[in-house]
């Protein structure tokens, strides 16, 4: 059996996205990940460390980020496409990255650290989009302020009790011996020669950035979400029938191959959300968002312009 110890370590490379800390500053422009500023607010006893891509005007993307990433591990080509469109935030949650505090070991104080954000920056509405543990972090979200959302993507994702999730342990085992990239092709792609190449551009994207990139995951950070997936994880019969209370349009975007969350866990969400709808992407796994960028950006775009 995996150890928790063991757990911590891998956590901070479950995708294989890897944050390296530079002494050099920023530049200022904030057209994309690779180059905005980062900047802070402090709200609830946290400094969270945040960007801000681009400058529309209108109801902003507040981007919540998967298990063990923080804000240099978005990939630039989803966050600058976003941008071109919609004011995009990204942020680091409660004991992330650079940002200050500690790293709940639950999804419902995670969801606290995401509102307690939204509102120390105020943000009357945000349009949350969600991959895997931020995924879960937004449901959590929709379920207790709905107010606070005017449209959801979800991506990566699965409901409370989802379907295969807690297998990450034995996943995070068979990730562990793997080098940061392959961990990350590993858990985000398939194995076909098509997707591992995608892969490969995106992992290239991801490092492009070589000033003041955001501090790496720590392991009591990565640790803690790691025991907030598995509470996740636990059986739970009530999940899906308690989607019917979250009634704003919800798009969700998940790999036909993903491996810590099976696809069938976006299939069963989507028939019980009133107002969602599902895009599967074909030869793609965890990192679907990440392999077919443009073809998200597009759909997103779309979405949030109805």
């Amino acid at each position: 059996m995996t150890t928790i110890k063991t757990l911590i370590s891998t956590a901070v490379i479950a995708l294989g996205l890897i944050s390296c800390s530079k002494s050099e500053p920023a530049a200022p422009d904030n057209t994309s990940n690779q180059t905005a500023k980062t900047k802070f607010i402090e709200a609830g006893g946290t400094k969270y460390a945040y960007r801000e891509l681009g400058n529309q005007s209108g109801t902003p993307v507040l981007m919540l980020s998967p298990l063990g990433s923080s804000l240099d591990d978005w990939d630039p080509a989803v966050t600058n496409g976003i941008a071109q469109n919609y004011k995009v935030i990204l942020v680091d949650l409660d004991g992330v990255g650079a940002s200050t505090g500690t790293t709940p070991n639950n999804i419902v104080d995670m969801a606290k650290g995401a509102t307690t954000f939204i509102k120390a920056m105020g943000l009357k509405k945000v349009n949350l989009l969600g991959f895997s543990l931020g995924s879960f972090i937004a449901q959590q979200v929709a379920l207790t302020e709905p107010e606070l959302i005017k449209k959801m993507i979800l991506t990566g994702t699965g409901p409370k009790g989802a379907v295969g999730l807690s297998n990450l342990t034995n996943l995070l085992a068979a990730g562990a011996g793997l080098t940061p990239e392959q961990n990350f092709l590993f858990f985000g792609f398939t194995k076909s020669d098509a997707s591992i190449k995608a892969g490969t551009a995106s992992w290239n994207r991801v490092h492009e950035r070589t000033t003041d990139r955001d501090p790496a995951v720590s392991q009591e950070s990565a640790g803690a979400a790691v025991q907030a997936v598995l509470g996740w994880a636990q059986p739970n019969a009530a999940a899906l029938d308690e989607l019917k209370q979250v009634t704003i349009p919800v798009l969700i975007a998940q790999g036909k191959e993903d491996l810590p969350v099976p696809v069938e866990n976006a299939i069963n969400m989507s028939q019980h959300l009133p107002n969602a709808r599902l895009v599967v992407y074909p030869d793609a796994a965890h990192a679907a968002l990440f392999q077919n960028a443009d073809a998200f950006v597009k759909e997103v775009v779309g979405f949030l312009a109805q």
